[in-house]
């Protein structure tokens, strides 16, 4: 096992490998080593560890619990991701982790009004509190991104639903991004990184720029006809030049049966009734003997407008910057225990705990460490403990799952709760 831990001059002062590295990096984006390193922490923690390490503090165990603030836009739920990510962070430092399993559906407070914890740390202090900002980072962004998808699955229902949304945040975000996004409950994602990362491959259709360079819509979809692999699916961009349904009727009658979809990626300036649009590109390929044409829209959709497209004709969508740029959720860290003794600060409550959920309804309990075993409050089913081991003594102790799995487990809960 290696050997995490930092020196004590680290902060500020960079080594000389340190200075070479900002020489040589060309993005602005940490690398693993530097993640792993602690070299994203803040400064303050890096003083902190001086100062308890200085007053023979740095031992002393502790229990931290990682618990979420007041979710976004009012959102009743979040869908848990980051995890497997954690367990790589604080992999090889002498404490113990539970967590709720990546992909759990989780609340900013119980049943009761008590917050809930998502993850539980177990350990001398001194050992991993410079590890509290990268953490945090982890699981706040994945896991906005991985709800505002979850909420977007709900409204959509079974239609395809495609994560289009990496050209809108810094290009090292790739992968975590997409990966969220399938996590939620995408059925694809756009970016090559991102499908090596779902084990899947990548999905999409044409830019403009393709039509543009050609100068002819039916010249451009028929290179990409002769040119791309009969696995490609077929689908034509068809709002670059005229009317979105006469460039679908175009379409339709150069590909003819070989044509397996239409994509409206209308600006807003041009949109009017978008709903309307797709009712008459719909009715349009129809009733010409093309109803094997799907219809995908993109471009400035959210959970709100995926569900009236939807409910208007549409049978996939490719959303980028709602699900990308999706709020974060603001987890916090907090001492709970020291010693064994309880100790908050002000607007938390002390003592390890545990948090019960109904199988049956998705409800949580959280009560004291070795309460006894609830029934559910809402419904009186059956509940089981939420916070799983997931390192002990620095030694990563669980199975973690597949990105397919994880979106398999967030589906079987969404079919439980409402959006």
């Amino acid at each position: 096992m290696q050997n995490h831990k930092l020196k004590r001059n680290f902060g500020p002062t960079r080594s000389n490998l340190n200075g070479a590295m900002n020489r040589m990096r060309k993005f602005y984006s940490a690398i693993d080593e530097e993640i792993k390193q602690a070299q994203t922490t803040d400064i303050y923690f890096v003083r902190t560890k001086q100062i308890i390490e200085a007053k023979g503090l740095s031992k002393i165990p502790v229990i931290a619990e990682v618990t979420p603030g007041k979710l976004p836009k009012n959102w009743d739920w979040g869908i848990l991701c980051g995890i497997e990510e954690e367990a790589q962070l604080l992999e090889g430092l002498p404490i113990d982790v539970y967590a709720m399993p990546e992909g759990s559906v989780f609340y900013h407070t119980d049943y009761h009004g008590v917050r809930e914890p998502v993850m539980r740390i177990e350990g001398p202090y001194g050992e991993f509190c410079l590890y509290e900002t990268p953490l945090l980072g982890l699981l706040c962004q994945s896991s906005g991104v991985a709800t505002r998808a979850a909420r977007i699955r709900k409204a959509a229902g079974n239609k395809t639903l495609v994560a289009f949304g990496i050209r809108r945040m810094h290009p090292a975000l790739a992968p975590m991004l997409d990966r969220a996004a399938y996590i939620g409950g995408f059925d694809g994602v756009s970016s090559l990184i991102g499908a090596k990362v779902i084990d899947a491959e990548p999905m999409g259709t044409m830019p403009h720029a393709l039509i543009i360079v050609f100068g002819n819509q039916v010249e451009a979809w028929k290179a990409f006809d002769e040119v791309m692999p009969s696995k490609v699916p077929r689908i034509a961009l068809v709002d670059t030049y005229y009317d979105e349904k006469m460039e679908a009727l175009m379409a339709a009658e150069a590909l003819k049966e070989r044509l397996s979809g239409v994509r409206l990626d209308t600006p807003s300036s041009r949109k009017g009734d978008f709903a309307e649009i797709i009712r008459e590109v719909r009715w349009e390929l129809d009733i010409r003997g093309y109803k094997h044409v799907k219809i995908l829209v993109s471009g400035g959709l959210d959970e709100e407008s995926v569900k009236a497209l939807g409910e208007a004709g549409a049978d996939a969508f490719g959303v980028g910057t709602s699900v990308s740029n999706a709020p974060t959720i603001d987890f916090a860290m907090d001492i709970v225990e020291i010693e064994g003794k309880l100790c908050a600060k002000r607007g938390k409550i002390g003592g390890r705990k545990e948090v019960w959920r109904c199988t049956q309804c998705l409800t949580d309990t959280v009560l004291p460490f070795n309460s006894k075993q609830p029934s559910c409050p809402r419904c009186g089913g059956k509940t089981e403990s939420m916070l799983k081991p997931l390192i002990k003594n620095g030694k990563i102790v669980t199975n973690l799952p597949k990105p397919k799995e994880i979106r398999q487990y967030v589906l079987e809960q969404l079919e439980k709760i409402e959006i």
